[in-house]
């Protein structure tokens, strides 16, 4: 922050010391209000566009990614689907947009589906359903949208009351704030996740509706070609 000594030295008038003063005092407080998305946001780690190796696989995407990153799917509560096989950087880049979205201003949470649904049906046995539900499908007041980060969907079976979670989270959703979700499965098997035809159609009939598809394709950062396996 700037000093009086500062000031003087650098022979501010009283204006400019205070404009100085000012912005100095606005850049602290975005800095602090930066932090706590970012940890309200709770990232599996820090994930940023410009960390991800784009050269291992060049069938990725890039430009229609980096279009994304300007985060105005947020601002028309559109969603993002990303799909393609493991390993290929689905979670990096669902991360990367979220932490981008924080930098704008927007609030995130991220979440695995298998977290999210099993949070959600362990709620319904000490009574806060609602409130866990609330967690992930009301948008901040503060900012007005929140950007919902769902990773790994159809990893496993959905069962119990977990495909109705889901419906409700994409309904409570839908036209409200935006959701990102990472899937190794193609678009047509996430229908048989939901175990009801109907549900599954007004589901996806919402989920798709404002969305951006982006496959991702390639080797599997993990194990790449050519990488000596154990016997």
């Amino acid at each position: 922050m700037l000093g009086l000594c500062e000031a003087v030295d650098a022979n501010l008038s009283h204006s400019e010391f205070l404009f100085r003063l000012c912005s100095d005092e606005a850049e602290r407080r975005e800095s602090r209000q930066l932090d706590l998305r970012m940890r309200r946001a709770s990232f599996d780690g820090l994930k940023r566009l410009e960390d991800f190796e784009w050269a291992f696989n060049p069938q990725i995407p890039k430009a229609k990614i980096i279009d994304l990153a300007t985060c105005n799917f947020v601002g028309r509560k559109a969603n993002v689907v990303l799909t393609g096989p493991a390993g290929v950087g689905k979670s990096h880049i669902a991360q990367a947009l979220g932490e981008r979205a924080c930098r704008m201003g927007h609030s995130v949470f991220y979440t695995s589906a298998h977290r999210m649904l099993s949070d959600l049906r362990a709620a319904r046995a000490d009574q806060t359903h609602d409130k866990k539900m609330l967690r992930v499908t009301s948008p901040d007041v503060i900012v007005l949208v929140i950007v919902l980060v769902i990773d790994d969907l159809g990893l496993r079976p959905l069962e119990f009351d977990e495909p109705i979670d889901l419906y409700e989270v994409i309904r409570q959703r839908y036209e409200i704030g935006s959701i990102i979700v990472t899937s190794n499965r193609d678009l047509d098997e996430w229908y048989p996740l939901f175990l009801d035809d109907l549900m599954a159609s007004a589901a996806m009939d919402r989920l798709l509706h404002h969305s951006h598809l982006v496959v991702m394709e390639g080797h599997s950062y993990r194990n790449p070609p050519g990488k000596d396996k154990e016997s």
